[in-house]
């Protein structure tokens, strides 16, 4: 891609920036909040945009000044200045383009936003909830890290501990571009606890990570919507109290449950019960393109196929492999302690070349 073709492209963004920042402060389109935060959101979306062409353009004119300077300048030492400034400029130039290319390749529309995230059991019996448990445990100490918020929204406890199912509602700074590639099935490979003859064995649990629908994402008739209530449940499934405060909603059309019981209050349950089944409604569409990107890609980074074996957690080697990529680290305890920086850095790496392969294809 060269400067013009480059600049070509930057200067219809930011037009386009000028224009929605114009949008933005019509009293019209502030009376219309559907059409509001949609322009909002595609004006943060093209500031990185804005902000790379600025450089860019900067960049490109100190080049030609300084090629200039080398042209009509006569003092040897001022034109070895100006040679060694025009490599440090063109080295800024090409590192600062390849950032640009990953900027110009549309991105996944809904990685700035908020997530649920689940987390399932799977085969494997009492070792596969207590490794649900583990599971819960590594990414709440990972949220911890980065400063976001969570709450446990809906539990079932396992008999042995750890988790049958549990479900969580993450809020912070592009937390569905982040946790998204954790989808799929995890599987551990260690001696159980419930094991007394001390043989290997292997469990499995499921991940979910689903973008949080926003209030204006779904159009939701509570007429479609059927409310129970009922008691909350706490550890060893006695009723944390008496009144039915715990939510459960039926949406009659698509027959989706969900359960909300962490607060006293039911109309505080009602509420995130009500957030979470728009979420679901909406990862219904949101589906769709998951599975047109998986008809492209090869190594399914982060299509959401909730299916496929993406991680296996060996604890005799103290051993982490990520399927996916073919990335083996060889830091169990670390990694199961929340630091699972490095694994998402490999995979946003892995689908940031992919996304470039498909746009230069």
């Amino acid at each position: 891609m060269d400067d013009n073709s480059i600049l070509n492209k930057l200067e219809g963004l930011r037009r386009k920036f000028e224009e929605i920042g114009q949008q933005i402060t019509d009293p019209k389109v502030m009376s219309d909040m559907k059409r509001y935060v949609k322009l909002n959101k595609e004006y943060r979306d093209l500031e990185p945009m804005v902000e790379a062409y600025d450089k860019y353009k900067n960049i490109l004119s100190n080049i030609k000044s300084s090629k200039e300077m080398l042209n009509s300048e006569k003092d040897e030492e001022m034109r070895d200045m100006a040679r060694m400034e025009i490599d440090t400029l063109e080295e800024e130039r090409d590192n600062l383009e390849d950032e640009i290319k990953l900027l110009l390749v549309p991105a996944d529309p809904q990685d700035s936003k908020n997530a649920v995230l689940e987390i399932r059991a799977g085969t494997g019996g009492d070792e596969a909830s207590i490794f649900a448990g583990d599971l819960y445990r590594m990414y709440t100490k990972f949220m911890d890290s980065r400063g976001w918020k969570y709450e446990v929204t809906h539990f079932s406890e396992g008999t042995v501990g750890g988790y049958k199912e549990i479900v969580l509602n993450v809020k912070g700074n592009r937390v569905y571009g982040v946790l998204k590639y954790e989808s799929g099935v995890h599987r551990v490979q260690r001696v159980p606890q419930t094991e007394t003859q001390g043989r290997v064995h292997t469990s499995a649990a499921t991940v979910a990570v689903l973008p949080e629908a926003e209030e204006f994402d779904v159009d939701l008739k509570m007429e479609d919507i059927r409310k129970d209530t009922y008691c909350s449940s706490g550890p060893g499934g006695q009723s944390v109290n008496t009144t039915y405060s715990a939510i459960r909603l039926t949406h009659i059309p698509s027959g989706i449950v969900v359960q909300c019981q962490d607060q006293k209050s039911q109309l505080k349950n009602f509420d995130k019960a009500l957030a979470e089944l728009r979420t679901r409604l909406y990862n219904l569409e949101y589906q769709k393109y998951l599975d047109e990107i998986s008809s492209k890609r090869k190594t399914m980074v982060s299509t959401g196929d909730r299916s496929a074996k993406i991680r296996t957690y060996n604890y005799s080697q103290g051993r982490v492999t990520d399927h996916r990529i073919n990335l083996t680290l060889y830091n169990l305890s670390a990694i199961i302690d929340g630091e699972i920086d490095e694994i998402i850095e490999k995979l946003q790496i892995a689908e940031n070349a992919e996304r470039l392969k498909l746009t230069e294809g």
